[in-house]
């Protein structure tokens, strides 16, 4: 590999866009697993991943090629492609007690192999879904956007690390001091059962100016909860009472009686009826397929060839059956081929369904799918006698493997879009993605690992709440006949699926405000608010050019802060 793409006059895929590209991804790939398993949702990290590579290669390399830029971004998201997929559902054995039983070398590996597999299913159809079809892809447009401004994508990297620099002071300002909230609400005399606690943390609000008006429902959720449901059952007299039959009436208590289990039954419901909705989408994806090797043919030497997609479906097998088997001793070989049949046919069916809906919608139903994928695996293994923590350790470390196969796919789709843009080689982008996705595995089950271990952390504690990985466990107990709230379950499992058939993904979004701690919905809401104030005063460039550049350092900031911190933690105890 030299400074220079054969054939091409700029450079592209280059030793030091694979250095740099590594290493913005290990950022990322920490500090959004990291704001993942705080609000219980991940956000797209290209668009970070640009700016950041803009600041490195043009602003400190002095490199001026904006497809290896490109390349740079790609190979970031690649590693970051982990912190989603691994997050929504490693945590999950770690919830359900089992985190000291399973063998984490087994399951980073099958999720690197899973990562690969997911790369290689979905390069098939670039050419139909980008240059045929011509699917929107937003996200991808977005980053294309900043990849043909220069000037700007080094002025944005400035000031996203100058507000990284903020965010993480204060980070440690509140470690230090050990006040991580202000209740508010205790000063305007409000009831206590309103919690009027706010979150001490700007990596929160930056989460929510990113996401702006898309994040409303998440809002709307817990100010429904605490703001409206809180009030009607003083009002009424009809507060829970718990098993000893004593009333509760204070947040803490309340949510984990009431708000959390319909929350989590809102997450489930609007999850199975996203991936309902998405279904149609199948047919496309079959469609595709036979359009991809039609196509095959007039292929040139800048596309991987279709034969990939074959020997991607041979390798899945072999490998998810490697990883089952040896997941735990009891899975037996017979079990282990029907989860890896059952897994590779998910993310084949998967991978496509969430490249058309985020290509189309911007919105991705990951979380929906890998909820599904894990049940489905849970019945080949527990439905045929296995013991329940050997089920629960094999179904969860398979399913692990393929909901990071399906966020790759969806990445690279993206990735692709915006290479298609801005000029890029699409053999390249998809060697950049390769050469990205084996590194984010391994950051992030160290992320995990370090969590879960640090006092005052740990995976389900208010800090880390998981909230994905929660609802998966929830279902994984109830599956099992494990003591649920079944009713609340049901009820919000109703309540989210309603939701999610009128507008798709609010059942989640909505369920995340129920579940997540109010006091980091309070805070959310005031980067939404900023997002929304900035846009009507300062207008969509100027949030756009600085707001988002700001945002995205608070968020990298205070994340690194808090996993180094629960690093520090770990080593000195």
């Amino acid at each position: 590999m030299s400074d220079t793409t054969i054939g091409r006059p700029y450079p592209e895929l280059t030793w030091v866009a694979l250095v740099v590209g590594w290493f913005i991804g290990v950022i990322l790939a920490g500090s959004i697993g990291y704001a993942s398993l705080v609000l219980g949702f991940s956000i797209e990290g290209s668009e970070l991943a640009a700016i950041l590579g803009f600041g490195i290669l043009r602003g400190m390399l002095r490199r001026k090629s904006i497809i290896e830029n490109n390349i740079v971004q790609t190979i970031a998201s690649g590693v970051n492609g982990a912190a989603s997929g691994m997050m929504f559902s490693v945590p999950a054995i770690f919830l359900l007690g089992f985190g000291d039983q399973f063998d984490p070398v087994v399951l980073t590996f099958g999720c690197i192999a899973g990562a690969y597999l997911g790369i290689a299913f979905i390069i098939p159809l670039r050419k139909h879904m980008i240059d045929y079809e011509r699917l929107t892809y937003p996200g991808g447009v977005a980053v294309a956007t900043i990849l043909k401004s220069p000037g700007a994508g080094v002025r944005k990297a400035i000031v996203l690390l100058i507000a990284a620099a903020v965010a993480a002071g204060t980070h440690v300002l509140t470690i230090k001091t050990g006040v991580d909230n202000w209740n508010v609400g205790a000063i305007f005399g409000m009831p206590e059962y309103m919690n009027g606690i706010w979150y001490l943390s700007l990596m929160t609000i930056g989460v929510g100016f990113i996401a702006g008006r898309g994040g409303v429902a998440f809002i709307i959720g817990g100010f429904v909860a605490y703001w409206f449901i809180s009030p009607m059952l003083s009002a009424t007299g009809s507060f829970p009472a718990d098993a000893g039959g004593e009333i509760i009436n204070t947040p803490g208590p309340l949510r984990l009686l009431l708000y959390r289990p319909l929350g989590i039954g809102m997450l489930i419901g609007g999850a199975v009826m996203g991936v309902i909705l998405a279904f149609p989408l199948i047919k496309t994806a079959i469609s595709s397929m036979q359009k991809a090797a039609k196509v095959a043919s007039s292929v040139s030497s800048d596309e991987m060839p279709i034969k990939l997609l074959y020997f991607a479906i041979g390798g899945a097998v072999i490998l998810l059956t490697y990883m089952a088997v040896t997941s735990v001793e009891t899975v037996g070989l017979v079990r282990g081929i029907g989860m890896a049949l059952v897994g590779t046919l998910w993310i084949w069916m998967s991978g496509i369904i969430l490249s058309e809906a985020i290509g189309r919608t911007n919105w991705s139903p990951l979380s929906g799918m890998t909820l599904v994928g894990i049940t489905l695996l849970i019945i080949v293994t527990y439905g045929t006698g296995m013991d329940r923590g050997d089920s629960i350790i094999a179904a969860v470390m398979v399913g692990a493997a393929t909901c990071v196969a399906m966020s790759q796919a969806t990445d690279l789709m993206l990735d692709l879009k915006t290479g298609y843009l801005v000029g890029a080689t699409p053999r390249m982008q998809q060697l950049g993605q390769f050469a990205g996705a084996w590194l984010g595995p391994i950051v992030v089950i160290l992320v995990i690992f370090v969590l879960h271990n640090a006092e005052g952390y740990g995976l389900g504690s208010d800090k880390l709440p998981a909230p994905q990985a929660q609802a998966l466990a929830s279902t994984i107990d109830g599956i099992m006949g494990g003591d649920v709230p079944a009713q609340k379950y049901a009820a919000g499992a109703m309540l989210g699926g309603i939701l999610s058939a009128l507008m798709g993904g609010l059942g989640i979004t909505v369920g995340l405000g129920f579940y997540l701690p109010f006091n980091i919905v309070l805070t959310y809401s005031l980067g939404t608010l900023a997002r929304e104030i900035s846009d009507r005063i300062k207008g969509n460039t100027w949030s756009e050019e600085v707001g988002i550049p700001i945002a995205a350092g608070l968020i990298v900031g205070e994340a690194l802060v808090g996993v180094g911190n629960a690093a520090f933690i770990v080593l000195t105890s």
